[in-house]
């Protein structure tokens, strides 16, 4: 058995009993597999949660990364394109997120099993800001260009929460959903409107 394999199991695990397992013990019964067979390959059933959602990820990336379409698109675009791809992705486990459901509750969101996707996911917004800069998409801005990339994570958590909760015909809300938030976000750190802002804010604590 392979990390994807056992993964796959995991996810069965929790889509026929409603609930994870309780122990490595109980999965590897349950799998299979020698418990030692699975410390191979994950050091904790935690860590399997963990690389759950960097897969998606990663999968999600890895097909954009391939399309010649996508390479030619903005930082903008490329953004907007990326969330509709993973929440397609997302559709696959929709049930077994679904089970986790209160996991997803703002604004005391569990993100423990999302840390790996979260440091991947920072990286990639990295890379698109820098693109952004050399782009004219993204106005570089003192003391404040190093938390673009923290904004862009709790827009991803929004995204996520927004399709989880999304009730309409083939998620088209969450569609919606996306294209504006994405157009809010380099509307923000691309125009004049937060430098606006930020002067507001100055006058306002100082008079000046």
């Amino acid at each position: 058995m392979d990390k994807q394999q056992l993964r796959e199991a995991y996810k069965l695990y929790w889509l026929e009993n409603g609930k994870p397992p309780v122990s490595v013990y109980a999965f590897c019964k349950i799998a299979g597999l020698p418990e030692a067979a699975f410390y191979d390959l994950y050091s904790s059933l935690e860590a399997v949660e963990k690389d759950i959602w960097l897969a998606i990820f990663e999968d999600t990336v890895q097909q954009l990364q391939n399309d010649e379409i996508y390479q030619a698109y903005s930082a903008r675009e490329k953004l907007l394109t990326f969330y509709f791809m993973w929440v397609q992705k997302l559709k696959a486990d929709r049930s077994y997120i679904l089970l986790q459901k209160e996991r997803f509750r703002f604004p005391a969101m569990r993100q423990a099993q999302l840390d790996s996707f979260k440091k991947a996911f920072y990286r990639y917004v990295e890379d698109l800001v820098k693109e952004g800069y050399q782009s004219g998409e993204v106005k570089e801005r003192k003391y404040i260009s190093d938390q673009y990339v923290h904004g862009f994570w709790v827009q991803a958590l929004f995204v996520l929460r927004y399709w989880i909760n999304d009730s309409s015909e083939r998620f088209e809300m969450t569609d919606a959903a996306i294209e504006k938030a994405v157009h809010l976000s380099f509307q923000l750190i691309a125009s004049n409107t937060l430098d606006s802002l930020l002067d507001f804010g100055k006058f306002m604590f100082t008079g000046k």
